[in-house]
């Protein structure tokens, strides 16, 4: 027998309070018997049956089990990274606050209705790093987006495809079967600096690995913000950044991707979220675990019934 909770200091002072309490009673008993010059051996059978049945309330508080089963705990969902583009375009406030801002904002809301998937997030401007690897635990994935920002990268410019190498590295490194669902969800204002190669797209297909572009930004866009003033090009004119959709509907046609925008007129995530939901779950997580059981209830009973017993039988305690 084994016992889902230990046994603790209360177990052990209402025991010897029991001992105690019963021995003063045997003996108040069995003295009060002498004075009369009778006798109360059956008092020992009513402690030997109040015994019992307090032992058996202790076995039940104590939560008893039997044996230890086991059994096949499996998880089933899909495996997502979202590839956030870092670089300072992404700080431009053509969507409101931001669109980085807006994009964090629409990803926790994401990540909590789709629940059961394990989630990872890739950021990069021209490298791309692991900012949180594929997991269960929402709480550490949310601190850790939250914490995503500009400043993260010191080096200047965007490339798109060092994010997705690295992606397909993490998404095929982790030993899960070939069939589990793999999805990588690029976020970015399209604007690129670097080249693409083809047999490095090409491994979305070879591994399965359905990639959803999402596009933050609008035509019109907006100027880049450095220190108090505005990024200036070589000219001293006024950098603006605007949305490159030519670009990344070039890239979803070389990799079979699906393309959404997001502005401030047109809020593509619930597409993202649908997109996602209605691709099917598979395992990606199998394991056995130990499962124990309560049994507090039949000694539970048992002592009810005692008790009962106790209470309705009378036994005599003097004989004269």
């Amino acid at each position: 027998m084994n016992w889902n909770y230990p046994i603790t200091t209360l177990e052990y002072t209402l025991a010897a309070a029991f001992l105690v309490l019963s021995l003063l009673y045997i003996g108040r008993t069995m003295w009060a018997a002498r004075s009369v010059g009778t006798t109360s051996r059956s008092v020992v059978v009513k402690f030997f049956l109040r015994s019992i049945y307090f032992l058996l309330l202790l076995v039940s508080v104590v939560g008893p089990y039997f044996g230890e089963p086991e059994r096949e705990g499996v998880s089933e969902g899909k495996d997502v990274f979202f590839l956030v583009d870092v670089s300072k375009s992404m700080d431009v406030q053509d969507i409101q606050p931001s669109r980085l801002e807006k994009t964090k904002f629409e990803l926790k809301n994401l990540v909590n209705v789709l629940t059961g998937n394990r989630y990872g997030l890739i950021g990069f401007s021209s490298e791309a790093f692991v900012q949180v690897p594929l997991t269960f635990d929402m709480n550490a994935f949310g601190l850790f987006l939250d914490a995503l920002n500009t400043n993260q990268t010191s080096s200047g410019g965007t490339n798109i495809c060092s994010a997705i190498e690295l992606a397909i590295q993490k998404e095929t490194a982790n030993n899960s079967p070939k069939q589990t669902t793999k999805v990588l969800v690029l976020l970015t204002d399209g604007e690129d600096f670097g080249n693409c190669q083809d047999n490095n797209l090409s491994k979305l297909r070879q591994y399965g690995i359905t990639l959803i572009v999402v596009g933050i930004g609008t035509a019109n866009g907006g100027q880049i913000k450095k220190g108090n003033d505005w990024l200036k090009d070589d000219n001293q004119a006024i950098v603006v950044s605007r949305l490159d959709a030519q670009y990344l509907k070039k890239l979803c046609k070389k990799t079979n991707a699906q393309y959404i925008e997001i502005s401030n007129t047109n809020n593509g995530f619930s597409k993202v979220t649908e997109a996602i939901n209605n691709m099917p779950n598979s395992l990606i997580d199998g394991r056995k675990v130990l499962v124990t059981s309560n049994r507090y209830q039949y000694f539970l009973v048992l002592a009810l019934v005692l008790i009962i017993f106790d209470v309705l039988v009378t036994i005599t305690t003097f004989e004269i």
